[in-house]
């Protein structure tokens, strides 16, 4: 399964409307605390922009409404992973990505046998607060060597000065947000990302 090395996660159909057209290939919806109509409403749309652009939309933690409205891509937490359906998700024929923040998460992640495995925070991150404290490369390189051919995505923290590093420490993607989203122009930053990352492409 081939998987885009710029893996950026937004918040709303609207950056995904905005920044998917500039040659985003692989993107995240990450929605929290909306009412789920709403939320349902979003990923119908962001459907609809990455169908038409030809990229892979992966949906954060909705299980239930990525199955309801045709996605094919989820990514769970570990505590979405505590409340979902595993046997449903794997019947309704949906890709599967899950967090990790240590090894007992990575062990528990590996028997589910996912699509890939996020390792993170990489650096420390202003996203939300975490309750871990940043793996740093040389985890990276740990988690390689023990998910193997399995997509490593690293999270947390990665800026385009900082995402050679993590590459090569072992991560087959990397995720963006606050990089992106708190950049003065967006659509360039996307540009200089999509540039950096095309030498990873597998």
């Amino acid at each position: 399964m081939f998987l885009d090395p710029f893996y950026p996660i937004f918040d709303s159909a609207a950056w995904l409307e905005r920044l998917v057209p500039q040659g985003i290939k692989l993107v995240q919806l990450r929605i929290k605390d909306k009412p789920q109509d709403e939320i349902q409403i979003e990923i119908r749309k962001a459907k609809e922009i990455c169908e038409k652009h030809h990229c892979q939309l992966i949906i954060n933690d909705y299980w239930q409404l990525a199955i309801k409205e045709g996605c094919d891509f989820i990514h769970l937490g570990q505590e979405d992973l505590d409340e979902a359906n595993l046997d449903t998700i794997r019947e309704a024929g949906l890709k599967l990505g899950v967090s990790t923040h240590n090894h007992a998460e990575l062990e528990r992640a590996l028997a589910i046998k996912p699509d890939y495995i996020a390792i993170g925070p990489v650096y420390p991150t202003i996203l939300k607060k975490m309750i871990w404290e940043p793996q740093g490369l040389d985890t990276v390189t740990q988690w390689k060597e023990l998910v193997g051919s399995m997509p490593l995505v690293g999270i947390g923290g990665i800026s385009l000065q900082r995402a050679n590093g993590v590459f090569q420490a072992g991560a087959d993607i990397v995720a963006a947000v606050t990089d992106i989203t708190l950049n003065e122009n967006p659509e360039m930053r996307v540009k200089e990302w999509l540039q950096l990352t095309r030498e990873y492409i597998k």
